[in-house]
């Protein structure tokens, strides 16, 4: 069980059997009885979750075994059956909530952003996440987009640079904000890249100069995407954060920048509707 994710599944089992326990089950199910159960799609998508699921059952019960039909990133159908699991029905149905919620939640992350992702094809331009994680969930959600075609942004605040329009008013300008954090970058010696939000052409070229790695172009429309295009020339990466949707991420992308983000893709999830079924 990777130990980024344990504390969750602890926490979760913690959460629904407190100290006494699943009182249904238990006083219906005897602890020796055996059966079988199979995980179906109800809905279209795209599975992630699988290890996590499994882990659900392992946790409960080790001799619980679970066996999937796919792997993370395969897409399913309405009437899939996805995975059996087989094993003591008392322990099958103690894990079976906790379970489906895990990967409930990352298959709809994972088909969310491969709709997104589809729309991208035959381009350059890349979909990306965002920090707008649950809680605690950061590392299954984006796990979950991976799985769904597209790229991690950022992990935390640790990994990457990411001035943002608070960080420019106090420091000062977009120039300043950038010197600092080369200077902090050097005398740190860290590798992480420097990316900046602007929010018009004045920023954009004050960024420019800088040698910003990554440049973000802030909820700006399409006329100005293209003029930053056009004076980026290649020199920075570029991206696009806000008002992206499906329906506008496809002519977004054809503006030729390298990047879009959506945390659209973590923070309004659906979860992909799946059951488990005893046979």
């Amino acid at each position: 069980m990777d130990l980024k994710y344990k504390v969750l599944i602890e926490l979760a089992f913690n959460e629904d059997l407190d100290r006494i326990g699943d009182i249904t089950t238990n006083s219906i199910i005897p602890v020796d009885q055996e059966g079988k159960a199979i995980l179906r799609a109800k809905e279209n998508g795209v599975v992630s979750g699988i290890q996590i699921f499994i882990d659900c059952f392992e946790y409960v019960d080790k001799s619980v075994i679970v066996e999937f039909n796919i792997s993370d990133g395969d897409k399913v159908s309405i009437g899939d059956e996805i995975a059996t699991i087989n094993g003591k029905l008392n322990s099958i149905l103690k894990a079976e909530r906790t379970a489906l919620n895990f990967i409930q939640r990352m298959s709809g992350i994972s088909t969310l952003t491969s709709k997104f992702a589809d729309k991208l094809e035959g381009t350059n331009t890349k979909i990306l996440d965002t920090r707008k994680t649950l809680p605690g969930f950061r590392f299954l959600d984006k796990c979950a987009v991976k799985m769904g075609g597209g790229k991690n942004h950022r992990i935390g605040l640790f990994d990457m640079f990411l001035i943002k329009d608070n960080h420019i008013k106090a420091a000062g300008s977009v120039t300043e904000a950038i010197v600092k954090a080369k200077e902090y970058k050097q005398s740190k010696n860290l590798e992480a890249k420097i990316e900046v939000e602007i929010k018009d052409i004045v920023e954009f070229k004050e960024a420019l100069v800088e040698g910003a790695d990554i440049i973000m172009l802030d909820n700006m429309n399409r006329e100005d995407i293209l003029e930053c295009v056009k004076l980026n020339n290649g020199a920075s990466k570029l991206e696009i954060s806000g008002n992206v949707t499906i329906e506008t991420v496809g002519k977004i992308a054809d503006t030729g920048v390298d990047y879009i983000s959506s945390g659209a893709l973590t923070h309004s999830v659906k979860g992909l509707d799946l059951s488990l079924l005893v046979l």
